[in-house]
């Protein structure tokens, strides 16, 4: 289904919150109850990166969240890196501040992921955005086989993985003339100030993955084709291949960077014999109508 939402207006409760929160941006649905759905935006909370004390200020700073908040019941928020008990906390206890007569639940982003793509049979989902992961959803239970790394170490054809080679390429003057032309005149950065953000500022992830903007424009440099073709089928090697059943399944995608490159995925998947189903760059619209026929079934 799809929303149509509607300007924020005086209301009297809002029966389901749904936020789903990627590195880089929390896209909110406030659902009354009576065919109104409302939205609104906040950074992306990560608990590895932001603490209780961080996610308060931002909520605080949302002059519609909390214009509302006493009116909200029930608050689901989903989040990269929200995989753990005492991870999830950080982020419950800041919602349970502002939100004070909600039940609020946080879960993994990997959950939303499945849960907005699900279409009646068993699947695997990816997300490829700033990060990226998989997993396995029978309709009952979310099941990962291989580990998400994060950018350091993983995060195999995210925004983030390519921007990390956009930047070393830039260091090393590894781009192409005009690339490298293109991008000292639009970003104007040094050396010490790609390392100042990189290695000693918060979020460097999302700053890595700020650079999908100067690839998606250039994605048909046949320099850029290749980085993209391989970091694409590097994921899929990694976090598709690793399920039994993959070529019996769908795989379905969501996040920014499966949805501009699907056509490459598409290419990626023929050539590896699985099928692609689902490609949603923001999930949050289904997320919302999953958690209504919880609501409806219960």
């Amino acid at each position: 289904m799809c929303h149509k939402y509607t300007k924020f207006a005086q209301i009297e409760l809002f029966m389901i919150v749904v936020a789903e929160s990627g590195s880089t941006k929390c896209d909110w649905l406030l659902d009354d109850g009576n065919g109104h759905v409302y939205e609104t935006f906040t950074i992306g909370f990560n608990p590895f990166f932001h603490s209780t004390e961080v996610v308060l200020e931002h909520l605080k700073a949302n002059a519609e969240l909390m214009k509302y908040a006493l009116q909200i019941q029930e608050v689901n928020f989903y989040g990269a890196g929200c995989s753990s008990e005492d991870r999830n906390a950080k982020i419950r206890a800041a919602l349970e501040a502002v939100f004070l007569n909600a039940k609020c639940s946080v879960g993994h982003d990997l959950n939303a992921a499945a849960y907005s793509t699900y279409s009646g049979e068993p699947a695997i989902t990816c997300i490829l955005g700033t990060g990226s992961n998989s997993c396995y959803f029978d309709g009952n239970e979310v099941t990962e086989v291989i580990p998400a790394l994060g950018y350091i170490l993983g995060d195999e054809g995210s925004g983030s993985y390519f921007g990390k080679r956009i930047l070393s390429d830039y260091i090393y003057e590894r781009l192409p003339i005009e690339l490298q032309k293109d991008f000292k005149g639009r970003y104007q950065l040094t050396k010490e100030e790609i390392f100042s953000k990189v290695y000693n500022e918060r979020d460097a992830n999302v700053f890595l993955a700020s650079f999908m903007r100067f690839l998606v424009p250039h994605k048909e440099h046949p320099y850029f084709s290749e980085i993209i073709n391989k970091g694409l089928r590097h994921f899929a090697q990694i976090h598709i291949a690793c399920y039994p059943n993959f070529k019996e399944v769908p795989v379905h995608f969501v996040g920014s960077v499966s949805y501009y490159f699907q056509d490459i995925l598409r290419d990626i998947a023929e050539e590896m014999g699985f099928t692609v189903g689902n490609v949603n760059k923001n999930p949050v619209s289904a997320l919302l109508d999953y958690h209504k026929n919880l609501t409806a079934a219960s």
